[in-house]
């Protein structure tokens, strides 16, 4: 089970998608803030890596086989803990895990010292870059293009996205085979 922290930062501005649809006026700030929001939560799925880092806690199996994290890309893993059968969570030591991020961004964890322990819980953080202004121009164009489609297509039902959204995003898409 993964959840994240949710850490307010936009993947793309106000002003950005302001400007693309030659908006002045404020009083659709709220509005345009949640389809900014949308359009970045279906490009984090499109390209299966989150955009702003923020903290993620995920609970894994405990065993000694190496155990690939959800969220990617892992930026740092912060810490590692054991819940045995009574749900009670214990903080491991450095030295009874290990940890790896590969070349790919993709984190690893496996426990290295034995216990009765009925799964383990691990806190990172994850993303592409720390604010808006550090992820590729490409993912924040299609972010906005999204944004003010789906401004535009207010009221009807048989509004598609535009190809070129997901062009924009294609070449940064990661897909994980089962």
């Amino acid at each position: 089970m993964l959840t994240q922290e949710e850490n307010g930062a936009m993947a793309a501005s106000l002003d950005e998608l302001k400007a693309y649809l030659r908006i002045a006026r404020d009083d659709e700030d709220g509005v345009l803030t949640d389809l900014l929001r949308g359009a970045a939560a279906l490009c984090e799925q499109f390209v299966g890596q989150w955009l702003i880092v923020r903290a993620a806690r995920e609970t894994v199996a405990a065993g000694a086989g190496w155990q690939r994290l959800m969220a990617t890309p892992v930026v740092s893993i912060v810490s590692m803990a054991a819940v045995d059968a009574g749900g009670v969570e214990t903080v491991l030591p450095v030295d009874a895990y290990a940890i790896d991020i590969d070349a790919a961004g993709d984190g690893w964890v496996r426990v290295t010292r034995g216990g009765d322990w009925r799964g383990l819980i691990v806190r990172y953080r994850a993303g592409m870059a720390v604010d808006m202004d550090g992820l590729p121009e490409a993912l924040r164009q299609g972010i906005v293009r999204l944004a003010a489609e789906h401004f535009m297509a207010r009221g009807t039902e048989s509004a598609a996205p535009p190809a070129v959204v997901s062009a924009l995003w294609r070449p940064y898409r990661r897909m994980r085979l089962s």
